[in-house]
């Protein structure tokens, strides 16, 4: 015969377990599973004033607790989804902004949204990014690694270049750490070299900013000195961040400055046909789904005298939907890109879907500027006093 006590006992042992059922099922889902769907952790927004951003300007990075989680961004106001821009790398803000930021991970629930407002209220032309390549010392400096990474091996870009590309410190055969390829001179100033340590054998640099630092809308522009020889082609431009996920050309591809010798032919390189008669640079812009379906546009530079191995800046004026191209002013530009153009339709225009990051490099040969031959001089040298971006 059961008491009072085994009675209660029972009592208090059923509702526990009734109570407990009730709390059973998915909190999203209602499947029963016993637990509730996660929800990735909101990134964070975080800025810099280190490497280069200066007069108001900061590098802003942003991250998330969630390990592989995917971030998307957006700098226009708008609410983020994953159709907006997929955060890849530190990007330059100089302007009134607000970042709007969330967070997506497969078998997460999409993050709340970040918001971070900016409003660092920088006048047009106002200095707010630059590497001066600065170096005290007195030997060779190795340029800034917080800024910079290279692209390394032999033909490791496509073009059927000839050189083997180094990196700072490399010891992989043909590089020569004891000769870099690239390197900021005592009394400052980059300096990429193409060298042929043994017959037939071409050693250069290619320098990115890919994964380090980039930026969308503003002025940037170089000031170099070029190598006149045939092979030669230094190059100074940019690529979208986008193309760790969608390829070229896809990505849209920036070229400031390009140049080639071929003797000084006009319009390209050995087997044009054209006669010799001045010196110009190249100012391109890429784009397209694939390479099959490449949209691009080039315009060449030239005036009376001109000469690419004298000192010159080479600039772009980037604003939404329009790019342009200036020579030693902004206020001299020779090419004019935008979106309107008929290039651009039905082709989309990549050009205001993300930031870019920065290459210099100096190729030796490939398919435009045609290989080395019996001209060529090595070493050869691509001097770089400064790279410099401005406020719109």
């Amino acid at each position: 015969m059961s008491s009072f006590y085994d009675y209660r006992l029972r009592f208090v042992l059923a509702l526990t377990f009734l109570v407990a059922g009730c709390g059973s099922g998915n909190g999203s889902t209602g499947t029963g599973t016993g637990t509730t769907t996660p929800q990735a952790a909101a990134p964070t927004i975080s800025t810099s004033t280190s490497n280069g951003a200066q007069n108001g300007a900061v590098i802003v990075s942003l991250a998330s607790a969630t390990s592989g989680a995917t971030i998307y961004y957006t700098i226009d106001g708008s609410t983020p989804t994953m159709s907006s821009t997929q955060y890849i790398a530190p990007f330059l803000v100089a302007s009134n902004l607000t970042v709007n930021a969330i967070a997506t991970a497969s078998g997460d629930t999409n993050s709340s949204v970040t918001t971070q407002a900016f409003s660092a209220n920088i006048a047009s032309g106002t200095l707010v990014w630059s590497d001066e390549f600065a170096n005290s010392g007195s030997s060779n400096a190795e340029p800034n690694p917080a800024i910079w990474t290279y692209d390394t091996g032999y033909q490791c870009c496509g073009n059927n270049e000839q050189e083997t590309y180094c990196a700072w410190g490399s010891t992989t055969s043909p590089c020569n750490p004891q000769s870099p390829n690239a390197f900021i001179a005592p009394g400052g100033g980059l300096n990429i070299v193409a060298e042929s340590p043994t017959i037939a054998v071409y050693t250069s640099a290619r320098l990115k900013s890919q994964g380090l630092f980039s930026f969308q809308y503003g002025r940037i522009e170089a000031q170099m000195t070029l190598p006149e020889s045939q092979g030669m082609w230094p190059a100074f431009w940019m690529l979208g961040n986008s193309i760790a996920t969608i390829n070229w050309p896809a990505c849209g591809e920036l070229d400031i400055m390009e140049h080639i010798d071929g003797s000084n032919t006009p319009f390209g390189g050995p087997g044009t046909g054209a006669a010799p008669g001045y010196d110009w640079i190249a100012g391109s812009v890429h784009g397209g789904a694939s390479s099959s379906s490449e949209e691009s546009g080039s315009e060449r530079y030239t005036t009376n005298g001109f000469s690419a191995a004298a000192t010159h800046t080479y600039g772009m004026i980037w604003t939404k939907g329009e790019i342009q191209y200036y020579v030693d002013s902004p206020s001299n530009i020779y090419a004019t890109y935008k979106s309107t153009d008929s290039t651009w339709s039905p082709t989309p225009w990549p050009f205001d879907s993300g930031p870019e990051f920065i290459l210099l490099n100096l190729a030796v040969g490939g398919d435009w500027p045609g290989n080395v031959d019996s001209t060529t001089v090595f070493p050869s040298t691509m001097q770089v006093q400064y790279v410099r971006i401005y406020a719109n």
